[in-house]
């Protein structure tokens, strides 16, 4: 059974999105928070009793304790390995979605998303994959290149972007672009097990978490550019 929890400082929002997700098979909604500190606390309570979320759902802005702080908690904790964050945002939320991001979450949905998305969104972050809204993660990278001092980048990107082969680059693009292990090895006709390896090596070389902060660094180095 997979574990969700859901946390958002309205009311309806909360009962509305628990009661569509604990109605899908196969899931269940094991808590619910109306802010960043009581989502930590119910997560930990969650882990245990042996009840440890798969999932929460965090919206971004709460009283107490934001969603990005929230976010930074459930990743440093050590009892909450394994749970994933997907955190719930609005078109005018770019700065905050990206410190979500760097803050360890596994990815983003817009609120007015589709039911029938929600709850795909929730299973494919269960399973480990990250989730990048296409036209959110444009809007949101090109708003960051456009207002981040490009002094701000780290020179040792272009250093770490070095050591990759020729492969790897390719491969970080077409992360960067959003593709699954499973469209990489379709894309580069090799088999899907090599395009993990590959993967996997490159968030090694560059120090990276997971497929959010290749986007990221992807942007950040130049390597994709919003539009392009």
């Amino acid at each position: 059974m997979l574990r969700v929890m859901v946390v958002d400082d309205q009311a309806m929002v909360r009962e509305g999105f628990g009661a569509l997700l604990d109605a899908q098979p196969g899931m269940e909604v094991v808590g619910t928070a109306a802010d960043g500190a009581a989502a930590v606390r119910t997560a930990l309570a969650l882990a245990h009793e042996g009840r440890r979320p798969d999932v929460i759902l965090m919206d971004v802005r709460m009283p107490v304790r934001s969603g990005i702080e929230a976010t930074a908690d459930v990743v440093a904790e050590a009892t909450l390995t394994g749970t994933m964050v997907l955190v719930l945002t609005t078109f005018d939320l770019d700065d905050y979605v990206y410190a979500a991001l760097r803050a360890g979450a596994s990815g983003f949905l817009l609120k007015h998303a589709p039911a029938s998305e929600l709850v795909r969104a929730v299973r494919v972050v269960a399973a480990g994959e990250q989730l990048l809204d296409a036209d959110l993660t444009r809007r949101l990278i090109s708003h960051y290149l456009e207002t981040r001092d490009a002094a701000q980048v780290d020179g040792a990107q272009h250093e770490h972007l070095a050591a990759l082969t020729a492969k790897e680059v390719e491969v970080l693009e077409l992360v960067a672009r959003g593709l699954s292990n499973q469209e990489l090895a379709r894309r580069l006709f090799i088999a899907e097990q090599t395009a993990k390896s590959h993967v996997s090596r490159i968030f090694t070389k560059l120090s990276l978490r997971d497929r959010a902060q290749a986007v990221a660094f992807a942007y950040e180095c130049g390597l994709v550019r919003p539009g392009a």
